[in-house]
């Protein structure tokens, strides 16, 4: 038997939240205000992080949360096994460099082997910051990966990067920003072994037909949720910025996730990378109903995705 036959996809949601997670630290808006009074309507969300894996034993993070030690604890599948520094965390993949996906790097800076993928673009952000280099370079290696070409970071797990509509990380903002740039800056994954598909973009400035094509090729999505509306955050007195000034496609609305992907039916669709303003949160809302009438799914820490 081949080791194709022995493979099998399987995704654990490390964090579903956006960046600050649910509740956010300084927030009262109101969904947090249900989270930090124990509703359990609410569940408390950490920041975006997707382990994938083709054997259970050896994983692949998609981002590296700033949460990552919280959630290592969250999930045993993340806890060493055995004596010694023996993580099952064998690899990274950086999607971007936003702080919420990758300063989780720097909880991973004990002295132990992994190697960190991205784009030469996401490596060269990395690598001018010095304080990345706590996870030493001569034992954690970084690998560029060029769009579009199959790689295989483990064993019987097949990769390929993307690129998807998106902008530069908040600190790395200068003068005009194009909100919905196409590059090495922003992309998605698809994973895949045993012969599934998963699809992972957790920012996504508009839906290309580049990206279509790769969704109707997926047996399953987690996909962008981050904002309901457009003007959420601004509805809400939270902030001055629209989503799709911030890089992110809404939900509902003209051109938002539910029209844009409704042709995808047949695909297993799941929102992640959820902001803590976003009323899908509460479990029983009008916009929780309205997203899995449209077929959709909310992702939460502890979720398991078997594509």
């Amino acid at each position: 038997m081949s080791r194709t036959d022995l493979s099998r996809l399987r995704a654990l949601v490390l964090g579903s939240g956006g960046g600050g997670g649910v509740p956010q630290w300084n927030c009262a808006c109101r969904v947090c205000r249900l989270a930090w009074d124990g509703d359990p309507r609410v569940k408390p969300r950490t920041q975006s992080s997707l382990a994938v894996s083709a054997d259970g034993e050896r994983w692949l993070l998609l981002n590296a949360s700033i949460d990552l030690r919280q959630q290592i604890l969250a999930t045993p599948a993340m806890q060493p096994k055995g004596r010694g520094r023996q993580s099952p965390i064998a690899a990274v993949l950086l999607t971007n460099t936003d702080v919420d996906h990758a300063a989780g790097l720097l909880a991973l800076r004990e002295r132990q082997p992994f190697t960190i993928w991205g784009t030469r673009a996401t490596l060269d952000t990395i690598g001018a910051n010095r304080i990345f280099d706590v996870v030493g370079p001569d034992i954690v290696a970084r690998r560029a990966v060029r769009l579009g070409e199959p790689f295989e970071p483990l064993p019987g797990l097949a990769v390929e990067l993307f690129p998807v509509p998106g902008k530069v990380p908040l600190w790395l903002e200068e003068g005009d920003v194009e909100t919905d740039a196409i590059g090495e800056g922003t992309v998605g994954v698809a994973v895949e072994a045993g012969g599934r598909r998963l699809v992972y973009a957790p920012g996504c400035a508009r839906v290309t037909d580049a990206l279509h094509e790769r969704i109707a090729s997926a047996h399953a999505l987690l996909f962008d949720g981050t904002l309901f509306t457009d003007d959420e955050m601004i509805a809400s007195g939270l902030g001055e910025k629209t989503g799709r000034r911030m890089g992110h496609s809404p939900v509902s609305g003209p051109g938002g996730t539910l029209d844009a992907l409704a042709r995808h039916a047949d695909v297993r669709r799941i929102l992640i990378h959820i902001n803590n303003s976003n009323p899908i949160l509460i479990e029983g809302s009008p916009e929780e109903t309205t997203i899995k009438a449209a077929g959709w799914e909310v992702a939460y820490d502890g979720m398991e995705v078997t594509p």
